[in-house]
């Protein structure tokens, strides 16, 4: 018994073929013999199209399948057909057409079941190279997997030698700049501070990158007090975008348990003219104790204070002014120690800043002795530096005796 799931397959057999044809050589005696009638079709309609009369109303056939099953070809079974006299109403010419084609049909399963076993081949061979193919592609994919990972991989890898490389070059920046500040320290309370590509640090401060730069510290003396500045060249809080802004920072210092607090000198800031017409703009404060600003620092550096105001944008962006020459400015920073009369500023401002610390304090010395003798053999002259908004505008060997010092923390 075949299964009903196999039954296409047992069509296309070689079994099956030798069967139908056994079967089909058996008809084609019993019809010959006069056992099996095939009648003559007519107009009548009364008479039956699909009866098959016999002697006995059925056609009971005996296959050999032994001998159907052997492996005997086809066209070694050659269809015979008895001689003997057959009474029948079917023609010779109808049996010899029925024969002829039966023997096509015969020879077109031949053909068709030869070529079974060729497909059954292809089958297999295209079943076997399609499981190569997709064990190189699994192969292939397995190799992308892992170049994908190693790619990630060097990239990562790549990432962490550019981070440790940006953190070396802000170490080498950073020591650079200490050896820079260690070359330039001043250990008598004033600071000269050169400021360098001061337009790209107009553009940080303008976009916000960096609202703000330091000025290198400084001392009043080398136990004394540690300092720096702070300039906003876009300005700081009501200043924003209309002054450049310049704050005094008191930082945390070595010595800072046997000095005095709260800090209560007064600072002056000076911004040179570098035309050599010694126009500079200077203004000053003094330090409201009460501050936290100015009392003993607990952090690195105690909140910046000083002038919010210090000096109008519109004066310093101007093309080729006086006080920002090469992109390049100087910034000088005084603390009166010794209650440095206004009258002497002037003067000290206008100092040639190449000579000698030690020749300047004598030079200075020198002038206060020459002016102090000059007052007493005449009368007290008062000769105030002209005002320019909030600072004062110091043009040389004038006189200053302004006391409406500025004083804002940042």
């Amino acid at each position: 018994m075949v299964e009903k799931s196999l039954m296409g397959e047992h069509y296309l057999s070689e079994l099956h073929q030798r069967i139908l044809m056994t079967l089909i050589r058996q008809l084609v005696v019993l019809i010959h013999s006069g056992q099996l009638t095939i009648p003559s079709f007519s107009s009548d309609e009364n008479q039956s199209h699909s009866s098959v009369t016999t002697d006995h109303n059925y056609v009971r056939t005996t296959i050999d399948y032994d001998r159907v099953t052997k492996d005997e070809p086809f066209d070694h079974a050659p269809l015979i057909i008895p001689t003997n006299t057959v009474q029948s109403s079917v023609s010779s010419a109808v049996i010899s057409d029925l024969s002829s084609q039966l023997q096509q049909r015969y020879e077109t399963l031949t053909v068709v079941t030869r070529s079974i076993p060729a497909l059954s081949d292809d089958i297999i061979r295209l079943s076997s190279q399609s499981l190569h193919h997709q064990h190189l592609a699994e192969s292939y994919q397995n190799q992308t997997n892992q170049i994908k990972q190693s790619i990630a991989e060097k990239e990562t890898y790549i990432n962490v030698i550019k981070l440790n490389g940006e953190i070396v070059q802000q170490e080498i920046t950073s020591m650079q700049q200490k050896v820079d500040d260690s070359q330039s320290l001043a250990y008598d309370g004033t600071l000269t501070w050169k400021t360098s590509n001061v337009s790209d640090k107009m553009a940080d401060a303008q976009s916000e990158r960096q609202t703000s730069i330091y000025s290198p510290p400084f001392y009043s003396s080398p136990t004394g007090y540690k300092m720096r500045a702070r300039l906003y060249l876009q300005g700081d809080g009501n200043a924003r975008r209309t002054h450049m802004s310049l704050f005094f920072v008191i930082m945390r210092g070595k010595y800072d348990a046997i000095l005095k607090w709260p800090f209560s000198f007064k600072v002056t800031f000076c911004l040179y003219d570098q035309s050599g017409q010694q126009r500079h703009i200077v203004d000053s404060f003094r330090p409201d104790i009460k501050s936290n600003s100015f009392q003993r620092p607990r952090s690195e550096m105690n909140i910046a204070s000083g002038i919010p105001k210090f000096f109008p944008l519109p004066m310093i962006e101007q093309v080729d002014n006086n006080y920002i020459k090469n992109d390049t400015m100087y910034i000088k920073v005084i603390v009166d120690f010794g209650d440095i009369s206004k009258i002497i500023l002037p003067y000290i401002l206008n100092l040639n800043p190449g000579l000698p610390a030690h020749v300047q304090r004598q030079m200075i010395k020198q002038e206060i002795e020459k002016r102090q003798a000059q007052q007493s053999l005449s009368f007290p002259v008062n000769a105030s530096m002209p005002v320019q908004g909030d600072n004062r505008l110091i043009p040389p060997s004038t006189d200053n005796n302004n006391s409406g010092d500025n004083n804002m923390t940042s």
